[in-house]
């Protein structure tokens, strides 16, 4: 079985990474599919979300990293899933998580959202937040893989250059 972890990644956290460590257990092969919206600005390129996914994720088997842009039934389909799974870090989420779980099920004549809860640990942690705190200077080290950090304090370096 096949299922498909669609996000913006933008950056990773140490939130996707448990959630991903975690459903590799019950699936085949999971599909990290990292959005490319065109009506969004990333605070990464998407290239560098791809490589900063891959990075964070080297040595989990069982994984393919992907990008992908429109509808998310659509590439599932594309992709062979047979489920999307969603991580939800807080009641807050499961009001959305819910009705594009809907949507995208009847949208695909049903395909199945799969939801599972964050390690509390990490149940704070927002790419937002990130960064925001990693813009501003803080330490976002326990927060990040660590290909994620190194970038992220990379890029506030440059940018207090220019």
């Amino acid at each position: 079985m096949r299922a498909l972890y669609p996000g913006s990644f933008d950056p990773i956290t140490n939130g996707h990474v448990d959630v991903i460590k975690r459903v590799i257990k019950l699936y085949d092969e999971l599909i990290i599919a990292v959005l490319a919206n065109q009506d969004k600005t990333p605070f990464i390129p998407l290239n560098d979300r791809l490589k900063l996914v891959k990075q964070s994720l080297k040595g989990i088997k069982n994984i393919r990293v992907e990008s992908f842009s429109g509808l998310t039934v659509d590439y599932a389909k594309s992709m062979g899933a047979n489920v999307i799974l969603r991580g939800l870090r807080a009641p807050s989420d499961f009001e959305y998580e819910l009705e594009m779980s809907q949507i995208n099920y009847f949208l695909s004549k049903g395909l199945e959202t799969v939801f599972i809860m964050t390690n509390p640990k990490f149940s704070f942690i927002r790419s937002s937040r990130v960064k925001e705190v990693a813009a501003l200077g803080g330490n976002v080290k326990e927060f990040v893989p660590a290909p994620v950090y190194k970038y992220l304090y990379q890029q506030v370096k440059e940018l207090r250059k220019n």
